[in-house]
């Protein structure tokens, strides 16, 4: 993440970074950032950027759903009201194989939820072992994953639910510390897999470069079942001009040596209607195999209606391209002016840093350490709804206590701003409030 800086000042604050004010200055600043702060308390703000939802206008985009499908066949003369079809309709299929970059034979189409497909191949691999284990991993004692931080709360989440111990490693522009990543597994066989988001990364917007990419797919690991959870969730989101291309990371891998490593997720639920759109899940051809031998004995075919709607809404990977520079067109002017106000608001003063992504869902702020906490708890007072401190970190602890995930995307643009110039206000005061006691 960069800082962001300015000359101009704003709300009387002087140009100056906040740690080099004389004991007088610092004192005058409090003052009137407690003002401003008494001052936001009582507008009775009630507004929430906790999480990262599509707004409802975005959700219109995809409202022609509801008159679909035209007729219950499919191309291919599969009866979609039936029972069958486990790997998913090849008509929906062919337009995700496109997009995401993967061979038909290696991606398969199932429920609204990728995050249902993550749990669904992790209690696989802790029960039966994966296609390339010796044994279920269950059966090895201690398991562990690689984290990237700041990384998405409900991969953390999962991992805890089962008793997985959580190391994390860095994320960084190009992708997680690879080096340091490569160091931890090639002598430690109890950790098992890793987790990445590799285009526009919740929460900090990054994308793993194919070199990190490479290095992962190739690296010696301890354990030879060795998995890396590809959940490319914001494949399609872009947020400019510029359509980020995700790594080809199914063909990467099997060059590498590695075919098995990789399990690609993906899901249309940010992309159509949340709760009701479809998840996908590529890889290696025998993990293919692998994961529907174990579905099998709990489903006997997705929701192929549903696909269908989906494949005629869509009609081609064109017809979903589209369709996302539809989203752009809602969301993008909320990223702007998030950038615009924590700028003008906070970059002059040297106590906060954030992203800037051109696509995703999220911005992550950095802003003085040991005061992100204090930060949400003036935002809840003032009627400002965060994501709790420490979120973006295994168990939701930020052992600096400083990163903050701000979620734009399902207010209107107008409590967006709202919302920003608050936040900003409880940054600038936790700060003042920490530099004044230390």
């Amino acid at each position: 993440m960069g800082t962001f800086w300015s000359t101009t000042t704003t709300r009387g604050a002087p140009a100056v970074a906040l740690a080099d004010l004389s004991t007088e200055e610092l004192a005058a600043f409090m003052q009137l950032q407690r003002a401003a702060y008494d001052e936001l308390k009582l507008r009775g703000l009630k507004l929430d950027v906790t999480r990262g939802k599509p707004s409802a206008q975005q959700l219109d985009l995809s409202n022609g759903l509801l008159d679909l499908p035209d007729g219950f066949v499919a191309a291919d003369g599969t009866d979609t009201r039936n029972y069958g079809g486990l790997l998913g309709l090849t008509e929906l299929r062919e337009i995700f194989a496109e997009l995401l970059g993967v061979n038909l034979d290696q991606l398969t189409a199932q429920g609204n939820s990728s995050l249902t497909l993550m749990q669904q191949v992790l209690v696989g691999c802790l029960l039966h072992g994966a296609v390339d284990s010796e044994r279920p991993w269950s059966a090895e004692g201690t398991i562990k994953f690689i984290c990237p931080v700041p990384g998405y709360d409900r991969h953390f989440a999962l991992l805890n639910s089962f008793g997985i111990e959580m190391v994390p490693v860095p994320m960084h522009e190009d992708g997680p510390d690879a080096d340091k990543i490569a160091a931890l597994v090639k002598d430690d066989p109890s950790i098992k897999g890793m987790w990445v988001v590799p285009t526009y990364a919740n929460p900090t917007g990054d994308t793993v470069t194919e070199e990190v990419a490479a290095k992962l797919l190739a690296m010696p690991t301890a354990a030879p079942d060795f998995k890396i959870f590809w959940d490319n969730a914001y494949a399609l989101h872009h947020l400019t001009q510029v359509e980020t291309k995700s790594v080809d990371v199914i063909s990467l891998a099997a060059s590498s040596g590695n075919p098995h490593r990789p399990i690609m997720f993906a899901s249309t639920s940010k992309i159509t209607f949340a709760g009701a759109g479809v998840a996908f899940l590529a890889a290696s051809t025998e993990n293919i195999t692998w994961y529907l031998k174990h579905l099998g004995l709990s489903s006997i075919g997705p929701d192929k209606v549903n696909q269908l709607r989906h494949a005629q809404f869509f009609k081609d990977a064109g017809g979903v391209r589209e369709h996302m520079r539809a989203h752009a067109q809602i969301i993008a002017p909320k990223f702007d002016a998030v950038e615009r106000i924590l700028t003008e608001r906070l970059a002059e003063h040297d106590i906060a840093r954030w992203t800037t992504p051109i696509g995703g869902y999220f911005v992550s702020l950095d802003v003085l350490p040991g005061t992100a906490s204090r930060v949400v708890e003036l935002a809840k007072e003032a009627g400002i709804a965060l994501t709790p401190a420490g979120s973006s970190y295994p168990l939701g602890n930020d052992p600096d206590d400083e990163n903050i995930r701000l979620a734009p995307t399902m207010p209107p643009l107008e409590e967006v701003e709202v919302a920003m110039d608050g936040v900003a206000t409880c940054v600038l005061l936790a700060a003042g409030e920490y530099l004044t006691s230390h």
